[in-house]
């Protein structure tokens, strides 16, 4: 029986260990120097079997820190408004929403998309990460209607994020959303643990309430860690 060409046999060593649990998502696998002393092959191979780990979304590659087990990505239906929180705590990972900054606020001159949005009312202006299992997962930044929403001044926003409070307090009854791909400038790669330049995908989204604007906003995530999925019929 012919063995199997040693680049394979990395490969699924590594996947072993990743999916009996035994390197959990967020382990540093071992740099390639060290997979190469432990195999006694050269770089090529080592980086032959990284490559396809990466490949199959096993693992994910991070400029000078090395390579890690990617964390489960969160399938997000695309004609729905997902719940991060319980997205995450729903796939056994702690949960937590860091808030950075909250003031209220008038909507700026020079935006008609918030003035919109405020209605002659104020803006509840809120920044803050969501993470999952001690990592930051997602950048969030969004503008609250007060005028649709006046209870969400006095919110606890350390102790519930802006996004489940207003899908519990707010009933929406129409949202648009809005996704694209940008690479993550420094303040964004710092908030999120990323290197400057990384692969984010960006959901923009605003809700309305009977025709009263609700909120809108700006949620980062890194390109590993979020999917959107669609299922649907030739007739729809």
């Amino acid at each position: 029986m012919t063995s199997l060409p040693l680049h394979q046999r990395i490969r699924g060593d590594i996947e072993d260990r990743i999916r009996s649990g035994e390197w959990p998502p967020g382990h540093r696998v071992p740099f390639e120097t060290e997979l190469m002393a432990q195999y006694g092959c050269a770089r090529m191979t080592v980086s032959k079997a990284m490559a396809a780990l990466v490949e199959a979304g096993l693992i994910v590659r991070r400029k000078r820190a090395g390579s890690f087990v990617a964390r489960p990505k969160v399938h997000a239906p695309v004609l729905n408004i997902p719940d991060i929180q319980s997205a995450i705590l729903s796939r056994g990972e702690a949960y937590a929403f860091r808030l950075l900054s909250s003031h209220v606020r008038s909507a700026a001159r020079g935006s008609a998309d918030e003035r919109e949005l405020a209605a002659g009312g104020k803006l509840l202006e809120l920044e803050g990460v969501h993470d999952a299992g001690g990592r930051p997962f997602a950048l969030e930044r969004r503008l609250i209607s007060l005028k649709t929403a006046p209870d969400a001044a006095a919110a606890d926003f350390s102790a519930a994020p802006p996004g489940a409070w207003l899908l519990e307090h707010v009933a929406w009854t129409e949202a648009e959303s809005r996704i694209s791909a940008v690479n993550a400038d420094a303040q964004v790669a710092a908030l999120l643990d990323l290197d400057e330049g990384a692969a984010c995908l960006v959901v923009d989204r605003r809700t309305w309430r009977a025709g009263e604007h609700v909120t809108r906003v700006r949620q980062v995530f890194p390109g590993e860690a979020y999917d959107l999925v669609a299922r649907f019929g030739p007739g729809t």
